[in-house]
Parts: C-alpha cells; sequence; structure tokens
C-alpha cells in the first residue's frame, strides 16, 4: 500500500499523507459479520478509564476469526477490506463448506489466494496457519497464540512480524517485533507471514482534525492547567513543574518509570525489548 502526497494547497495538505487503498478490492463489508458498537468515549462505569478519547467516525465492528480452527478446510480470499477499528487489512474468506470468515491478511495476499489452517505439516506459504513445532526455523510468523485454542493476540499490527527462532522442549522460542525473545508453547498456531499494510507506518496525519474523525480528543499539558487540576499546574509565565519528577494528573510517578508487576510470564522472557526501538 503506497502512501500518497499532495500539493501543498493547505497548511493541512502541505504537511499530511493517506493511504491509497489500491490493496482493496470492495468498500462495503458482509453485513452478517458486522455490527456496531456503540461510542464508549474511553469511560467505564461512567468515570474515564483512558483520557484524550471521545467523538469520531462511527465505525461497526468487522468480527475477526484468530482462531482459525477450521482445521484441514480450504479457504479462498474473496475480498481484502479496509477496517476502520486497525490499521491491517482484513481478507473475507469463503471456505470449501460454505461458511465466510473475516481473518488478518498477510502481505502479499490476492483475491482467489487459497489458505488453509492444520495441525499436520502441510505447504508453507505466507496465510497458512500451523502450529509452531510445524513451522521451519527462521520463518516469520504472524497472529501468534499465548494460550492454546484461545486465538492469536501478538504481531497483529500492520507490517509487524516475529521470527520463529527454533523448538526448546515444551517451548517455542520468538523473537517479537519490538526485540523481546519470548518462550511460547510449541503447539501454539501461528500465521505464516507479515501483517498487511506495511506501510501504514508512514502516514503523516497532518492536521488535529484527521486526529479528531480517529476518536482522539486534545491533549493539554499539566503545567499549562491549575494546581486544582494537575500537579504540574500553577505559576506564572513560563514555569518549570516545580517538582524533581513529572506527575500523572493523578499524583504518581510519571515519564520513565516502571509500571510492570511481577508476573508469572517473567520467566518466559528470556530477553528483553530493545527500549532504542520504541
Amino acid at each position: 500500500m503506497p502512501i500518497k502526497r499532495y500539493n501543498p494547497t493547505t497548511p493541512g495538505r502541505r504537511k499530511s499523507s493517506v493511504q491509497t487503498f489500491d490493496d482493496v478490492t470492495t468498500t462495503s463489508p458482509l453485513k452478517s459479520l458486522t455490527w456496531f458498537r456503540k461510542q464508549i468515549a474511553g469511560r467505564s462505569g461512567g468515570k474515564i478509564t483512558v483520557r484524550h478519547r471521545g467523538g469520531g467516525a462511527r465505525r461497526k465492528v468487522r468480527i475477526i476469526d484468530f482462531k482459525r480452527d477450521k482445521f484441514d478446510i480450504p479457504g479462498t480470499v474473496a475480498t481484502i477490506e479496509y477496517d476502520p477499528n486497525r490499521n491491517a487489512r482484513i481478507a473475507l474468506v469463503h471456505y470449501a463448506d460454505g461458511e465466510k470468515l473475516y481473518i488478518l491478511a498477510g502481505h502479499g495476499m490476492t483475491v482467489g489466494q487459497t489458505v488453509t489452517s492444520s495441525k499436520k505439516k502441510g505447504p508453507m506459504q505466507p496465510g497458512n496457519r500451523y502450529p509452531l513445532e510445524l513451522i521451519p526455523e527462521g520463518m516469520n510468523v504472524y497472529n501468534i497464540e499465548l494460550q492454546p485454542g484461545k486465538g492469536g493476540q501478538i504481531v497483529r499490527g500492520a507490517g509487524t512480524t516475529a521470527m520463529f527462532m527454533g523448538v526448546d522442549g515444551d517451548n517455542a522460542q520468538v523473537r517479537l517485533p519490538s526485540g523481546e525473545v519470548r518462550l511460547v508453547l510449541r503447539r501454539n498456531m501461528a500465521t505464516i507471514g507479515q501483517v498487511s499494510n506495511i506501510d501504514y507506518r508512514l502516514i503523516r496525519w497532518g492536521k488535529a482534525g484527521r486526529m479528531r474523525h480517529r476518536g482522539f480528543r486534545p491533549t493539554v499539558r499539566g503545567k499549562a492547567m491549575n494546581p486544582v487540576d494537575h500537579p504540574h499546574g500553577g505559576g506564572e509565565g513560563a514555569q518549570g513543574i516545580g517538582m524533581k519528577h513529572p506527575k500523572t494528573p493523578q499524583g504518581k510517578p510519571a515519564l520513565g518509570v516502571k509500571t510492570r508487576r511481577k508476573q508469572a510470564s517473567d520467566k518466559l522472557i528470556l530477553q528483553r525489548r530493545n527500549s532504542k526501538k520504541r
């Protein structure tokens, strides 16, 4: 998916770029696989739990099959579609038994391509899904399970891919896009290839209005507020934050403070992610 730039006819156009959608083959989703979700605007029980969210364009949720548990039933890619709820493309697959499902599209996936999911060794083609123990070492995979049968939970963003490094006992070693090397069960399923829409990271949104369409509201600096609203607030003129370390609006340490608590899965992480890539 190339990125398109317009002539700088306005300040917003000067600094923005857009997707070309050349890879999208249809503009209307399958009605039976969509549902409308009411806007929750970052609230849980009426209280704001995620700041700076709200508004945005109305969107329908596409039901994605992350499990892909129709084993040994070949499917044909019917369409490649845009999904407003994720940055990757999705593909509508028509299976041989008549069922139609959306899956996460891989890079290079085309209409008419045959994809399959199996627990037996088969052709190692992009879009096919197998347990990690059946995939050759060094292959790129995405949509990886963390628990058998739960469906893919990691490596699902546009253009991301992980490298399968090999089997170690009951586990398999996977190098994630962040650089983290992690152990997952060898029988967990993964899809061969790379997630579609690899140029998404090159988009320049250009102006605040496009971010509002995506559901992001303005972010106000803490030191531009009053003391009653933020620990950084108050002061006359160009003041500092007035404290040794920055804090959140709730008064907790922020910016660079480790927030991950000790997890049972820590023992599965062989190598921490590379902070320089963040």
